[in-house]
Parts: structure tokens; sequence; C-alpha cells
């Protein structure tokens, strides 16, 4: 027992390319250890995209069953992180083809522009913290109303917290598209906040 605990702490202090050199070396705790430290963000992530959980269950397991599948031909010149959420990208737009989910049509933006989408207080009072869940709440309702290429890149950028390189990445997109996206994306969430009644966001 002692040296069953003493392995799984040992497992979880490891990167994550230790990790994947462990579970390709036929251990299978290599590979239990990236699912628990990714399965939860990507399930959300998933969810986000396709806004029905018992899908996003089924992806999310289709995603880690291809993650375990292509192991030995994961490149370590790029972040695992970036790697998988590639994975759970293209398996999030290919459930919503074959089940005739529009992803819009994908047309180029012009300008470029950043704003955070909240702003954490590090102690925040009872109140401070109702309010922030309820504000949550109305910044994911405002997410859901984008057309499918806008909100999966904010939610990378603001739910992920990816860098644009790594979106870029991730989606297989120019990095200029991605700020243009993201830049359009916001300016369509803040005419929504606006005809909600939340002036100034």
């Amino acid at each position: 027992m002692i040296r069953q605990a003493f392995v799984l702490e040992n497992v979880r202090n490891l990167t994550d390319g230790e990790l994947i050199a462990k579970a390709i070396g036929g251990r299978e705790d290599g590979f239990e250890e990236l699912v628990r430290r990714y399965q939860r963000p990507i399930t959300a992530y998933v969810y986000r995209m396709l806004n029905n959980y018992d899908a996003s269950l089924d992806v999310t397991q289709e995603v880690f069953i291809k993650v375990y599948n292509s192991l030995e031909r994961y490149s370590s010149d790029y972040k695992f992180s970036t790697w998988l959420y590639r994975i759970a990208h293209n398996a999030a737009i290919d459930f919503m083809r074959k089940n005739s989910v529009n992803p819009q049509s994908l047309e180029a933006e012009n300008a470029d522009g950043s704003f955070q989408l909240q702003i954490e207080s590090p102690n925040p009072t009872p109140e401070q913290e109702r309010e922030r869940s309820e504000w949550r709440k109305e910044i994911e309702s405002v997410v859901k109303c984008l057309p499918t290429v806008y909100r999966e890149l904010i939610l990378l950028r603001h739910a992920q917290d990816l860098s644009y390189d790594e979106i870029a990445e991730i989606t297989n997109l120019p990095l200029g598209t991605v700020k243009n996206r993201l830049f359009r994306a916001r300016e369509m969430m803040r005419e929504i906040f606006n005809d909600r009644g939340f002036k100034g966001v």
C-alpha cells in the first residue's frame, strides 16, 4: 500500500514528456496520469463547444483514445497540451459535422485588439463571489450566442488561457486570422452585452 502511494505520488511529479515516455514504454500509470491531468479541462472545452453534456463525454473519451493511439507520433517540439487541444478541437468539429451542427462559414476578418473578459479579485467577499458567479454565467450565456468559429477561439483564449500562437497551432489557422477573429468575437460579445443592458463592456 505504501509502495503504491509512493508510485502514485512519483508519477504526479513527472512532466508531461516524462509521462508520455513511460506510456510509450508500456507503463499504464503514465497515460493514466495524463488523463487525470487533462480530462476535466478537455471535457469542459468540448462541452462549451457542443453544449451537450453526454456528447462531450463521448467526444472526450474518443479524444483520449486517439491520443493513446497516437502517442508515438507526438513530437516534443510542441507542448503536449497544445497537441491535445488540437485533437479535441478536431474531434468536436467532426462531431458537429456528423450531427449536422453547423460550424458556420469561415470568413477572414480585419482589425485587431484585445481586452480581458473579467478581472479576478484574489480574496473576494461573499457578495463579490456571488456577483462574480452571476457575471461568469452571463459571459457563458453570451459566448454560447457566438457562431462556432468565434466561440471556439474565445474559449481557447479566455477559458483555457492559451496564447495566440497556441490557438493558431490548435486550429490550423494563420496567426493573423486568429487575432482578427478574436477581435470580431469580442466586438460581437460587446454588442450582445449592450443589447442586454450591460453598457460600457
